[in-house]
């Protein structure tokens, strides 16, 4: 009873925002098989909108450099009940590169990602809306309700992943927070502001702030194809969003720093006492070896990571674009909508 009492007040607020309406922003990456089956999803999810809540749906599909036949059926799609943009960029730039293209190239006002795969629901959209329209959620992002069909170094993996980069943030990502996400018309325009071009959209969703909530899904299979993500693939991914996100790395560095001075500190004093107390021999050859290479190791980790941090400066001094735009389409449902009475007209 709470629950539609709210609802009730904030009908009015929940008509205005509608009527910004909502850009549903898809990345895809060789997913020429099953995005037709897609699409037709998004359909039925915008009319169910807009019939429900009157709120006008546009689908922005960024073609991140396909190999296959993916940006000439994005751009033959029908613009039934929905808008339709079809952004093909101009070689493949990464997902991050692709969801910013797609960020900026919406045109209505909240903005929502999710993957070209399938294994995103569809039919989750409209919780999310419902979670934006009538309880006033800013970002409401989604997460794998259980990850039990998943390999056990990749789950222990995932959890040291938030663990470590929510060591080194100022503000917390959620874990299993995924890339299937609404942001509300004011957080939508509050991440356009961020100016740095090495981004981590999960993390900067989660950085803006405003009033953010989850939403637990069960994840569908993929139909068609198979996952572009391997292990190389997946830790790559994750040095990026440590390096772009958090500080947890150099912080890292610092520490085992710190840890190897106090062990050999201590290793050291030991090894006075045992000289200085029962007259043995300071151990030679084999103790200095091994701690040439410890020290070796850890001096080129810590290289490592500070060249990571360096090169991300670098690249934002260049000032590089993130992206080239080689083909823009756009549909309307309105222009589709008059052209079939039209054609009618000419088979009579």
């Amino acid at each position: 009873m709470q629950a539609k009492s709210r609802k009730g007040s904030n009908a009015d607020p929940a008509r205005q925002q509608a009527a910004a309406g909502l850009s549903i922003v898809v990345p895809l990456y060789n997913e020429a098989a099953g995005l037709a089956r897609l699409h037709e999803k998004l359909a039925e999810v915008a009319r169910g909108l807009q019939k429900r809540r009157g709120l006008r749906t546009e689908v922005v599909y960024v073609d991140d450099g396909s190999g296959d036949e993916t940006n000439r059926i994005a751009a033959e799609l029908p613009a039934d009940a929905i808008d339709i943009q079809v952004i093909s960029l101009s070689r493949n730039f990464g997902k991050e590169a692709a969801l910013l293209a797609g960020l900026e190239h919406a045109r209505l006002g909240a903005v929502l990602f999710m993957d070209g795969d399938g294994q995103h629901p569809p039919h989750l959209v409209e919780a999310l809306v419902e979670r934006w329209l009538d309880y006033g959620d800013d970002v409401i992002y989604t997460a794998k309700a259980h990850r039990a069909n998943e390999p056990m170094l990749r789950r222990a993996g995932v959890r040291s992943f938030y663990a470590l980069i929510n060591w080194g943030s100022h503000h917390p990502i959620p874990e299993d927070a995924g890339d299937f996400r609404l942001l509300s018309p004011r957080a939508a325009a509050a991440l356009r502001q961020l100016p740095e071009r090495n981004r981590f959209f999960k993390g900067l969703s989660s950085w803006i702030g405003f009033k953010q909530s989850r939403v637990d899904y069960e994840p569908a299979p993929r139909a068609f194809g198979a996952s572009t993500w391997n292990a190389r693939s997946l830790i790559g991914l994750s040095i990026e969003g440590l390096t772009s996100f958090s500080v947890a790395p150099l912080r890292f560095a610092s520490l085992l720093g710190v840890l190897l001075a106090v062990s050999a500190l201590l290793f050291g004093l030991w090894v006075v006492l045992e000289t200085v107390l029962f007259g043995k021999d300071v151990p030679g050859y084999p103790s200095l070896l091994v701690g040439i290479m410890v020290l070796g190791g850890v001096q080129l980790i810590v290289i490592g990571v500070l060249g990571e941090y360096i090169g991300k400066l670098l690249s934002e001094i260049k000032g590089r674009p993130v992206y080239f735009v080689a083909e823009h389409h756009v549909k309307t449902a309105s222009d589709t909508a008059k052209a079939k009475p039209a054609a009618s007209r000419a088979a009579e």
